[in-house]
């Protein structure tokens, strides 16, 4: 997973458009996107300007974790 970052709004809404369904990804509201190595190709054949900014942390990727309390019957 590659971390990527949109100049513009715009730009991201268009990447989201065209990723969704597609590919899996995470989004954050700093403008910042993880998205598969496969997507960096596609969005940039879609002409979504965009900048890579490295590799993906695990944090980044992984599902959030959740504790498991049982409610006492």
């Amino acid at each position: 997973m590659i971390r990527i970052h949109f100049p513009t709004a715009d730009a991201k809404r268009a990447a989201l458009a065209h990723l969704a369904g597609r590919f899996g990804f995470k989004s954050w509201a700093t403008g910042e996107m993880v998205v598969p190595e496969d997507a960096l190709g596609f969005l940039a054949v879609q002409g979504v300007p965009f900048t890579v900014e490295g590799p993906a942390t695990y944090e980044q990727t992984a599902p959030p974790v959740r504790g498991a309390v049982a409610a006492a019957s």
